[in-house]
C-alpha cells in the first residue's frame, strides 16, 4: 500500500513529466482515496474500463489516454460527467500519462512495442518522439509477427516486399512523422494510424508504411509502468483490455 501523493510524486519524477509539452494534463486527473493498494491499468479512460475497475474494487486506474484534453470542451456534461461521477462516487483515483509514457526508455509505449516485435539496437531519435532500430526479417514474416502479437491484421502501404533492416516507429497517431522517418533512411516506418496522404508518401519514397492500430500499439507502456510500480510499492495490479478496433 502507498500514499496517493507519494505515488503521484514518484510517477511525476520517474516519467520526467516536466520535460514534455503535452495536449492535456499528465498525472493525477481525478482524486480518490488517499491510500492505494490495488491498481487497474488500461489504454483509455472510457466508461467500460471505469466500470470494470469498480467491480474489481480498485483504488486507482492508470491510463495512457485520460479524460481531459486541450482541444476538447471544458464542460463536464454527458458521458464525461458520468465517468467523473463514477470515479468520485467510488473514491477511485485516475492517473493519466500521455507523451511521457510514449517516450520513456524503460516502460514507454515505443520501447515496449519494440521489445514485442523483436527490434534490436533500439534507440530514441534525438529531439523527436520517434524510435529507430534494426530487424533481420522480410516484410512478409514481419507482417505475420505483427498480426500474431497485436491480434489484428495491419494495413500496409508503399513498398510491398523485400528485406527489412532498418525500422523507425512511433505508437499511436504518429503517421505525420513519416517524413522524419524517411530522413532516417529506414526500410519501414510503423505507427498506429494512417492519414490520407501517408500512402503516397510511402510509395513515392520507396519505403513501407504499416498502420498497426492506435489502441493496439499502445497497450504495453501502461502495463509496464504498473508492473514497475507494483515491484516498488508492493501493489496489486490488473490490466483490463477494452476492445478497440482503431
Amino acid at each position: 500500500m502507498v500514499d496517493r501523493d507519494e505515488l503521484k510524486k514518484y510517477c511525476h519524477s520517474y516519467l520526467s513529466v516536466d520535460n514534455f509539452k503535452d495536449y492535456g494534463p499528465n498525472g493525477l486527473q481525478i482524486e480518490g482515496t488517499s491510500r492505494i493498494n490495488k491498481i487497474i491499468s488500461g489504454v483509455s479512460a472510457n466508461l467500460d474500463l471505469i466500470e470494470c475497475a469498480i467491480e474489481e474494487k480498485a483504488d486507482a486506474i492508470f491510463v495512457h489516454h485520460g479524460i481531459f484534453w486541450d482541444n476538447e470542451a471544458k464542460t463536464i456534461t454527458g458521458a464525461r460527467r458520468r465517468k467523473i461521477a463514477l470515479l468520485l462516487n467510488h473514491n477511485i483515483n485516475l492517473f493519466g500519462y500521455h507523451l511521457p509514457l510514449d517516450d520513456h526508455p524503460d516502460v514507454g509505449n515505443n520501447v515496449e512495442l519494440g521489445k514485442i516485435l523483436g527490434i534490436k539496437n533500439m534507440q530514441p531519435v534525438k529531439d523527436s518522439l520517434l524510435w529507430q532500430g534494426e530487424l533481420k526479417s522480410n516484410l512478409s514474416d514481419f507482417l505475420k509477427l505483427i498480426e500474431e502479437k497485436l491480434d489484428r491484421a495491419p494495413q500496409i502501404f508503399g513498398r510491398q516486399e523485400g528485406a527489412i533492416k532498418k525500422i523507425a516507429w512511433c505508437t499511436g497517431g504518429a503517421q505525420s512523422f513519416i517524413d522524419d522517418a524517411i530522413s532516417l533512411n529506414v526500410d519501414l516506418y510503423l505507427s498506429g494510424e494512417v492519414s490520407e496522404k501517408t500512402p503516397a508518401a510511402a510509395k513515392e519514397n520507396n519505403i513501407t508504411f504499416i498502420s498497426a492500430g492506435h489502441h493496439a500499439t499502445e497497450r504495453y507502456g501502461v502495463q509496464a509502468l504498473c508492473k514497475h510500480l507494483c515491484a516498488k510499492f508492493k501493489l496489486q495490479h490488473q490490466y483490463i483490455e477494452v476492445e478497440n478496433s482503431v
